[in-house]
Formats: structure tokens, sequence, C-alpha cells
């Protein structure tokens, strides 16, 4: 197809934030909602009695440093105000448009309509969905439960949004229905962190918090955006970078977010020089993560080798860590100039970067889905643990791993039991709680998801927030897998892909957003969320909910469990609905670390939970942190001329798209862009603008994308960006991790052939 909006380009910023990122706020606002209610809701977003962000997980300040003019970015505030849409989708909507006419509809344009207003059915044959009553819907619901032949044909899945509390009644719920397939955002993004960490440091999570950042001497951000992906982190950088500290980034693109930074915040600060950020750019190539960091490590060794052991911390090896002999052995097998060829990085700049770790002690590293989504992963992972654990950087103040989680509250969905294979003493408690026994076959995760719809092995599929049609890979296999189902439902706040890609009969169940009051007869109720750093804090919204027939995430759940499982079940799912501080009790019996769960929340800034890695003790068999071997990655085929990845625009969170303008990268009016070097383009023939169609091919089978735009862009030779979820068409379900199955979205291997205007 031809592409539908001509791209326009700009040279990319120079300047994260500043005045252009109110005067985007300022527009949104006024794009989305009513202006009053809009800023009114600014002045809650982060504030210690306020609510959560319903965008990143990026850690708040503690409470005596929150902002209160502004504690959120820029995307932050658009999440705001999308979420407080004046527009309104009600059943006038629907009866105007059908599935098919919304199906052809951009994804901008579905979640520009407005907020969904009352639950939806979409009935077996018919062309547009029909209101249907909340006890209806439950009802349908327990129906096509009851008729499956057992509970592992239903699916339920939960994005990163959800709270704490919705989260544990829904893992609840759906394991006392028999099942424990509950994949999550996290099977998608940072599963292999999980994975790696708990293997080497006996915790999944990072071993930092927020004040670290600006007492560490060197920061290495690797594969990550943060200018775009978590924004606030920029104030934290600009702190460590006042304090003397450094940093590197690494990634095979160059972002505006590393490079220099106005605080939005500090007006004094929006004329004149801005911080400048990175000490050093380490343009990787695609996936030349774990041999860079092998070559570092190698030169690392060598130098503390020619100082008399003075670079490593030797104590700290011998006491706290397993594995340094046969971590040496290998690093004797590599060939240094192999790895530095490898990385795509010039020996100089290692060099640079090897000389800026040996002289630093305090070190955090950094890093996203530019790490995780690859089929190297985990053992990348382990290598940047392996370079914290030889520094002695660990469980120590301004030092550690720091794994940015994307959503908010994907951190707390697990830790509430939202995974497929959660620990059988975490079953064992669950069970006693609610006395019952919990299923120990492990589920599906997200790609198991997607398998086991497009064979036909699920019939039943209900996700509790996101966009899994757009967010999960294999685009087209999903479709087909979704159309496979007796049912699909979805509970959401905005219209989006997943609604108009259904089963036999379909679900829309309206909820209440992080924004609005949640009041019961028991009298206003709040949440909590779980940030990037481990902390729990309280979220409570104060504005009029978008309509009187929306219900809360935990209303929605406890509905329908009581409807499942029948009055005979013993669970109070009508007190828990009625008064949220019931399931934090629970939540206080079955999970350590949450001792008074409903006093310490209500404390402004709520409480850290136990972090065995942060307090430099190692949870793992031998209580001691694991250095580690880790094999490098197989070549890529060498007739396939591109490696290809997936990033998001500055202009969207996730799935959700605000508009067509990647401000940062200076790529506006279209997301269906090809980013490619222009000695790349030379050598091929490309002019800027020409169509092209991409065509990934994986153990045999092609993928396809057509009429994308090739713009040129300073991003490594070989490589290729298309934006996010577009670009998930190309991603075949098996080009994943081969340890936590998280997809390689950010390693696609690819053709390009030149189409006709």
């Amino acid at each position: 197809m031809n592409p539908k909006r001509k791209v326009k380009l700009s040279p990319p910023g120079q300047i994260a934030a500043g005045m252009d990122s109110i005067q985007s706020v300022a527009r949104a606002i006024w794009e989305e909602t009513h202006v009053g209610r809009g800023v009114k809701t600014l002045f809650k977003l982060n504030q210690p009695k306020g609510f959560d962000c319903p965008s990143c997980a990026w850690p708040d300040p503690d409470p005596d440093e929150v902002s209160k003019i502004a504690e959120y970015c820029e995307n932050g505030a658009k999440a705001v105000a999308w979420e407080n849409a004046s527009k309104k989708i009600d059943a006038t909507f629907f009866q105007k448009n059908s599935v098919e006419e919304l199906f052809q509809q951009s994804d901008h344009w579905l979640e520009k309509q407005g907020r969904l207003t009352q639950p939806m059915v979409l009935k077996p044959g018919a062309s547009h969905y029909h209101p249907i009553s909340w006890e209806e819907a439950f009802d349908l619901m327990a129906e096509k439960l009851h008729e499956l032949d057992h509970p592992d044909q239903a699916i339920f899945y939960t994005s990163g949004r959800t709270s704490n509390e919705a989260a544990f009644l829904y893992q609840c719920f759906v394991r006392q229905f028999g099942t424990n397939n509950l994949p999550d955002c996290s099977n998608m993004c940072h599963e292999a962190s999980g994975k790696a960490l708990s293997e080497t440091l006996g915790i999944g999570k990072a071993s930092v918090i927020l004040d670290d950042i600006r007492h560490a001497d060197l920061l290495l951000v690797m594969g990550q955006n943060p200018g775009t992906n978590a924004p606030r982190m920029l104030t934290a950088m600009e702190q460590l970078k006042k304090n003397g500290g450094k940093i590197i980034s690494i990634n095979p693109l160059p972002e505006t977010g590393l490079i220099q930074f106005r605080n939005p915040q500090k007006p004094w600060e929006w004329l004149g020089k801005p911080t400048t950020l990175h000490d050093l750019h380490l343009q990787v190539k695609v996936s030349g993560d774990l041999p860079l960091l092998k070559a570092i490590l190698k030169m690392l060794l060598a130098e503390d080798k020619k100082s008399g052991g003075k670079i490593l911390d030797h104590t700290f090896i011998a006491q706290q860590t397993s594995g340094y002999e046969a971590l040496l052995e290998h690093l004797e097998t590599c060939d240094l100039e192999k790895l530095i060829d490898d990385s795509g990085v010039a020996e100089t700049q290692l060099r640079e970067a090897v000389q800026l770790l040996a002289e630093n002690k305090n070190i955090i590293i950094a890093w996203a889905m530019g790490i995780t989504q690859h089929r190297n992963a985990e053992n990348t992972i382990r290598e940047i643990v392996n370079i914290l654990l030889v520094k002695g950087a660990i469980g120590k103040k301004g030092a550690g791993t720091l794994p940015v989680r994307g959503h908010s509250n994907v951190q707390g969905d697990r830790t509430m039991g939202i995974w497929e294979k959660m620990s059988d003493a975490f079953l064992d408690r669950l069970g006693q709680a609610f006395s019952f026994e919990a299923p120990r076959n492990h589920g599906v995760h997200a790609v198991g998801t997607v398998e086991a719809l497009a064979s036909g092995k699920a019939k039943v599929f209900m996700g509790m927030g996101g966009n899994f049609v757009l967010a999960a890979p294999d685009t087209q296999k999903v479709f087909e897998g979704m159309r496979q189902c007796s049912l699909t439902v979805h509970v959401s706040t905005k219209l989006n892909r997943s609604h108009l890609v259904h089963g036999e009969t379909a679900l829309i169940l309206p909820c209440l957003g992080r924004t609005e009051a949640d009041i019961t007869a028991h009298g206003p109720q709040f949440v909590s969320t779980e940030d990037t750093a481990g902390r729990i804090r309280m979220s409570s919204g104060d504005l009029e909910p978008g309509s009187d027939l929306l219900k809360s995430e935990v209303a929605i759940i406890c509905g329908l469990a009581r409807k499942v499982l029948g009055t005979e079940n013993a669970t109070d799912w009508e007190g828990m609905a009625e008064n949220y501080d019931l399931i934090r009790d629970k939540i206080e019996a079955v999970i350590p670390g949450f001792e008074a769960y409903n006093e310490r929340v209500r404390v402004p800034g709520g409480f850290y939970l136990p972090n065995g890695a942060r307090e430099g003790s190692f949870y793992t068999e031998d209580r001691k942190a694991h250095l580690t071997v880790n094999p490098l990655a197989e070549k890529p085929d060498s007739q396939t001329p591109f490696i290809l990845m997936t990033v998001r625009s500055h202009d969207q969170f996730n799935t959700t798209v605000y508009g067509y303008n990647d401000r940062y990268r200076g790529i506006q009016n279209s997301r269906e862009v090809v980013m490619m070097h222009r000695e790349d383009m030379k050598e091929r023939g490309y002019q800027s603008g020409d169509l092209v169609k991409i065509t990934s091919v994986f153990n045999g089978e092609k993928r396809v994308l057509e009429g994308f735009q090739v713009v040129p862009y300073d991003i490594s030779r070989g490589c290729l960006a298309v934006y996010f979820p577009e670009g998930n068409v190309l991603v075949a379900l098996d080009n994943r991790s081969g340890e936590s199955h998280c997809p390689a979205s950010k390693f696609i291997e690819v053709f390009l052939e030149k189409m006709q205007a």
C-alpha cells in the first residue's frame, strides 16, 4: 500500500525537555480534555496524597523532595490527558460504526474517539457492538467459562497499569477457577531481566533506589531511550552530573534524551546552556552489546593486572561471589579483536569506557528493552552483572543494577502473583489464605498465548487492560488466534485494536482510570502500586468518573469471580469489592514484605519491599552472587543484508500513539518509516522518501510490511529501525530468547525491496 501520510523531516533534536515539552503537554490537554479538569489533575499526579502516574514506572522522589509544581514528565501528562478525554464513546457511537468500519481506521484515530462509558457486547454474527448490563456481561462470561473442557482453555492476560489490589484478586480468581494461564506484559519486555538477575543475585528487580543515582560516580545506560520512555530519569541524571558523575550511553541510535537536557521544572534553565548528559556514546551494532561487554571485561582484567590488582574489588569477589575462576578461563579464550569488531564500536572508544570503569567505584548500569528483546538477552544481562560484581558495585549506595521497567506497576503485578509459574511456596500461602488448592501446572506466557490461540487450544481470552493484539509479536498470527476464540473480553478505558480483532462473542468492559474517584458503599477507596525501585505507594484519584456505568477493576474482578465460582465459594468477594483494606490484609498474609500493609502504605511515600541485592545479601542457593560464563550469540545469516529493531516514537506510550510526530528524531507526519544509515542508502540506491517492502524470514516463513518510507538516520551501519507496534508484524513467534521466551523485537533479520510510488 502507499503510505497515507507523507513523512516530513527536520534535524533531530539536540536538547530534551525544556519549553518544547511544556508546549506539547499544553497541546495534549487542550486537545483531549477540559482544560480546568486537566490542569487540576496534573497537580495531583505523583504527589504523596495524589495518584500514581499511569504511564511509566519511574520512582518518585522521597515526599520531602517531591516538586509541588510538576512531579511528572511530558508523556505522563499526555497519559493523564488521554485518560481524561472529554469525548465519550457510548451506544450511539457503536450504532453508527460497525466493527468492520472501525477496523479500517488507524489505531491513533480509534483511541482519539474518547472514553468508553458502558459495557458492550458483540454477539455471534453481529456487525455492531450493542449495550449489555454488567450483570448480563458477568453471566455471559460465566457461561462461556463453564462450557470449557478444562480451565486451561482460558487465558487471563494482564497489562502493567493494573493496581496491586486488582492484580492480586485477578490471579486469585484465576487460580480458584483452576488455571495458571496468567501471561502479562512482563513476558514481552523485562522477563529476561527477572530470569538473569534471579539466577545471579537472588532477586529479579533493581538493586538501586532513586537516591542512588545522584550518588553514582558512573552510570551506564544501555539499550534505553530515557528521554522518551522514562523522561523523569533525566532529572536524576542531571543531579548525577551536577555531583560530578559521568554517563556512558550505549545504543545503536544516538538519542536526544541522552545528549542534553533542560529541566522543565526549572524555568531559569530554559535559556542559556543546557546540561550535557552523556560523556561518551558507544554506538553498538544491533545485538553488539554482549561482545562489547565481554571486550570491556577483558580489558578491565588486563588493566587490573597491570595495576597490581587495584582496579577490581578482589575482596568482594572472594567473599561475596562464586564463579570467578571459570569466568577468567572463559575470557582467556575470547579474541579481543573479534569482540571489538562484533560490537561495532571503535577500540579507542572502548578504551575510554574501560578507563571510566577503572577509575570509578560506585557504578550503576541501567537498561531496558534494547537489551532484553534479543535472542541472547539473558546472557547479555548476566554479563552486565559480571562487570558490576568484579568492581564490587552491588549492595552499596550509588551502585547496582537498574532494569528500567516500562509500564506503571508492571513490576507490582508480578509481585502480586501475575505469572504463569509462581513458586510452590507462594501457591501454598495463597491456598491457605483462601481455603483452596491452587493448581501447580505452569501456565502459558505471552508468546505461548499466541501459540495456544493460533492452535485452537485456547477458547477464551480476557485482557485486564492493555492492547494485546498489537503488543504481542507476530501480529497476523495473533489476529488469526483471537478470531478462533469463543469469547474475547477486554477491560479498558479507551477503544483499541484488540476490541476489533475478536472472538465469536466479544465484550468490552469499561473501567475507572487512575485519576478518577473510586467510591464504594464503604467510602472512598485507594489502590497501591510498585515502582522500578520496589517502593509501594498509595494512589488515589479524585476526579468525577467519566460515566456512571464505569466500574473499578476490583469491582469487575469481584463481580466476575462470584458469578464464575458460585455462591458456595468461601472467598468474600463482596466484602473486598467494597473495602480494599480487606484485600491488603490478604496480600499481607500471602506475600512476604507486606507486613502492616494497610498502615505503612498510608504513610506519605509508602515503603520499600525487602531487596537482598540492594542490602548486600544474595538469596541464591549458596548465598553468593554468581559470576557466569555467557556464550556469544550465533552470527546472523550472512545472506540477510539488514538487522532491524523496533523503537517507540516520542509521541507514544507502549501501543498508545498520541500523534504522528517524533520530535526528538525529527520525523513528522508519519509512522510508516524505516530509519536507515545514509551510507547504506547510498550503497543500495535509496533516496529519502522511497517506498520499500520489508521482508523478514525466520525458519522459512516470510512476514512483510509494505509501503514504508526510507528515512536517513544516524543508526549503526547494517541496521534499521521501524516503530513499534507496526513492526511487530515482522517478529516471528519463534524469534525469541531461549530462556525467558522474550520476543526478539530488537533483532529481526530482513530484506528490503524498492516499491513503485
